[in-house]
């Protein structure tokens, strides 16, 4: 009897560790997401959406610039790139920013971005209030769509040693298809929650 009793156990102990353990492999992604976007690892901008500081009253703000870059995932059929090729601002400030998108097939098709910066040292310093990532964008045969963003960054880059000789940001967006699409799936353990595009 105590033997059956101990098999139960056993069997119970290894049904709630499976439970637990698959019920941790879905909580996976979105906590590396959260733990990403709060620490800036893996060049993952800040997206909580805090507003950006008051300037300098002196107007003597150090600037910097920040470069855009666009890719696009082979079996993606669309034409994407950034509005602008780069914005030199001064830090604390609010900028907007633009990228735009052509579905170039015959069909409509959902894409999906993520995104970085580089150098990855800086990625908590850079804070984006508003952009198009991680969400599901619909574009039908040959329409274009404009996707806007808003960031800024923090005056804070400045005051730490390992950030304070950077003067150039690059932020890099690339489209996928959809989240069924297996290589998105891949690439989308470091990116955040975002707003949607403007349709043009």
């Amino acid at each position: 009897m105590s033997g059956k009793r101990s098999n139960s156990l056993l069997g119970l102990a290894l049904v709630c560790t499976i439970i637990g353990m698959v019920g941790l492999s879905f909580a996976a992604v979105p906590l590396y997401r959260a733990f990403c976007a709060a620490t800036g690892y893996a060049g993952t901008p800040d997206i909580s959406g805090r507003a950006a500081p008051k300037m300098a009253k002196n107007g003597q703000a150090r600037m910097i610039t920040v470069e855009f870059d666009a890719n696009t995932h082979p079996n993606l059929p669309w034409t994407f790139g950034p509005d602008q090729h780069a914005i030199t601002l001064p830090l604390g400030q609010d900028q907007v920013a633009y990228y735009h998108a052509t579905n170039n097939s015959g069909t409509a098709i959902k894409g999906v971005a993520l995104y970085n910066v580089t150098p990855d040292k800086v990625g908590k310093y850079f804070h984006k209030t508003a952009c198009f990532c991680f969400n599901e964008q619909t574009l039908t045969p040959g329409q274009a769509m404009e996707f806007p963003l808003s960031f800024w960054v923090d005056p804070a880059i400045a005051d730490d040693p390992n950030t304070a000789d950077v003067t150039t940001i690059t932020l890099s967006y690339t489209f996928f298809r959809a989240a069924d699409d297996a290589a998105f799936q891949a690439a989308s353990a470091t990116a955040g929650p975002h707003v949607g595009p403007l349709v043009r």
